[in-house]
């Protein structure tokens, strides 16, 4: 004889799922070394907060010499070719040259423009500024040491290099992030993620610290059978930290099918699938239900039951 129970119409509201706080990857930034060279000085330390444009540290480059030398020559190619296109506009409209001589001209200084165009814009990949650049046009004196500047507003998160120490061109020398907003990186069980959504909010206990999650994984961990989650956390970042392993509350929504507790021995595992037999005039019907979280006692499930609703909790055999 089959046994049976009311299924419980208690609705799972919260889980609590293990989560690392990140830092949003478009809020990083590396600043390398623009150049190879040999590092001066460092002006800053590790979580240091730093404005746009605070110089962070001062190299020493030959790189820099080069093509700052490279630039001046540039620049007096450019302004002896348009002294030459002036003089020859000059000959032309006074019929003393052919205008084959004046298009040949023209071309000259549009190349030795286009070419000083490309030196300034080598400076500025190895980090000079325009005040930089317009003082070495004024007075024509190479500057030794390169400045390393902030690239936008954050915290200093690592630094990389110390001072006397040799770099190439490219070596990663600071990580700076903006630390509001952050994301939390959640492990969150498959029958756990059927359920959860973009939108689907949570809180972090003994903190004010809440957010959303924004993105749900599609591929699922083979170790722990679980699927990476993101949630956003605009309000309380503060206290939160990059790389910090925090337990957050999940509030899953139920998106309009309700949740049952019942006796564990209830959910039978078939097919890949997991089932009920809830009581019906005739008997018994089978009936798919998804699992949302389990304990040795208790199944909770989802599944469109009523309140009134029996479902066998022993010889499922029969």
């Amino acid at each position: 004889t089959l046994s049976s129970s009311s299924a419980a119409s208690d609705v799972y509201k919260r889980q609590v799922l293990n989560g690392t706080v990140v830092v949003p990857p478009q809020q990083l930034r590396i600043v390398a070394a623009p150049a190879a060279g040999l590092v001066e000085t460092v002006r800053v330390s590790p979580n240091e907060a730093v404005k746009a444009g605070q110089t962070l540290a001062t190299l020493r480059s030959t790189d820099l010499l080069e093509a700052q030398r490279t630039y001046l020559q540039a620049l007096s190619a450019e302004e002896l070719a348009k002294q030459r296109l002036a003089r020859d506009e000059q000959m032309y409209r006074e019929r003393i040259i052919a205008e084959r001589r004046l298009l040949t001209t023209r071309a000259e200084h549009e190349f030795a423009r286009t070419t000083l165009e490309e030196r300034e814009q080598m400076l500025a990949l190895l980090g000079m500024s325009e005040p930089d650049l317009r003082a070495l046009t004024r007075s024509r004196r190479m500057a030794a040491a390169l400045v390393v500047t902030a690239p936008e507003d954050g915290v200093v998160l690592e630094v990389k290099a110390s001072a006397g120490e040799r770099v190439m061109a490219s070596a990663p020398l600071f990580s700076i992030a903006r630390l509001v907003p952050l994301w939390i990186n959640l492990q969150v069980p498959l029958p756990q993620a059927a359920i959860m959504e973009p939108g689907t909010r949570l809180v972090i206990p003994g903190t004010t610290a809440r957010g959303e999650v924004i993105r749900l994984g599609r591929s699922v961990d083979m170790t722990t059978q679980s699927v990476t989650a993101v949630a956003e956390v605009q309000v309380g970042a503060e206290l939160l930290r990059p790389g910090q392993v925090v337990q957050a509350a999940v509030t899953l929504r139920t998106a309009g099918v309700p949740q049952w507790r019942v006796p564990a021995g209830a959910v039978v595992r078939h097919s890949g699938r997991s089932w009920i037999f809830v009581r019906v005039a005739e008997g018994f019907l089978a009936k798919p239900v998804t699992v949302v979280a389990e304990t040795p006692s208790l199944v909770t499930i989802r599944a469109p039951l009523t309140a009134e609703a029996q479902v066998a909790t022993r010889g499922i055999q029969a």
